[in-house]
């Protein structure tokens, strides 16, 4: 049976680590049968965590060796999401090397550290990168992939990876609750914008999913899927699996959505 997203090319934002969400969310498209390009900051080596170094990690090259495995092309590229002239050279590339663009995730973030403090100990500086990324990062990719998108005059999706925290605000989440009611409220005007485009937008809002990003954290690890009404949290894979659900055939009367994906943490819309 032919793959239903075969001849579909997808970006995928921040995809270069072993457990991440962009990593699941590259495979989980490469498996549907999309072409992927698979983005990532060219993080040193020194930097990784001791599983990736355990296992000779090369970031977003091992996640194109992943999306090739399931007989996908993919294209990985180093790409500040932040920078205008990066991203458009991203999406050049993008065209030049596959043809297309019919689906994009923006999944890029801020690394969880010390943005999660008080509001007098948070460095502006640090408030600026956190929503710079998720925001502003969101903004630049969407609008090179639009442009691309609609003069194909075939439709797209548009899933951005938003949070519980875009759902309700914590205290010392400032910038991370604002990021990411960022990302849902674009959702909604994007959807708006572009339904008559055919594209679809959504966003995807996990709760604690088993990523890199969640090791500073992990002391709490245990305390948390307690408190988690079905008794666990999530894992990349669970999370990459939807958001390559939502760019099938059968997810295209979802739009404009922010879908809580958390075990019952937040049920609220």
């Amino acid at each position: 049976m032919e793959k239903e997203l075969k001849g579909k090319v997808a970006i995928v934002t921040g995809a270069g680590r072993l457990r991440g969400i962009g990593r699941a969310a590259a495979v989980a498209l490469a498996k549907l049968g999309a072409d992927v390009v698979v983005t990532g900051t060219g993080r040193s080596p020194k930097n990784y965590p001791d599983d990736e170094k355990a296992v000779g990690w090369r970031d977003i090259e091992s996640v194109a060796d992943l999306v090739r495995a399931e007989g996908s092309r993919a294209l990985p590229l180093v790409s500040d999401v932040t920078n205008e002239k990066d991203v458009n050279n991203m999406i050049s590339k993008t065209i030049k090397e596959l043809g297309r663009i019919d689906i994009l995730i923006n999944n890029a973030a801020y690394a969880r550290a010390e943005d999660r403090v008080p509001i007098l100990d948070l460095d502006e500086s640090v408030f600026q990168k956190v929503v710079d990324i998720k925001i502003t990062g969101t903004f630049l990719c969407t609008k090179g992939a639009v442009g691309q998108m609609i003069n194909q005059g075939t439709g797209g999706k548009i899933v951005n990876i938003s949070s519980s925290a875009g759902k309700k605000g914590s205290a010392n989440f400032l910038a991370y609750n604002a990021a990411n009611f960022g990302i849902i409220g674009m959702t909604q005007s994007l959807a708006r914008e572009l339904g008559a485009h055919n594209i679809n937008v959504n966003a995807v809002c996990p709760g604690a999913v088993d990523t890199s990003r969640m090791d500073v954290v992990r002391d709490q690890w245990e305390t948390m899927a307690a408190n988690t009404p079905i008794g666990r949290n999530g894992t990349d894979e669970e999370v990459g699996d939807f958001c390559a659900y939502l760019c099938t055939e059968a997810a295209s009367w979802i739009h404009g959505q922010s879908i809580n994906q958390n075990g019952g943490t937040i049920m609220e819309h």
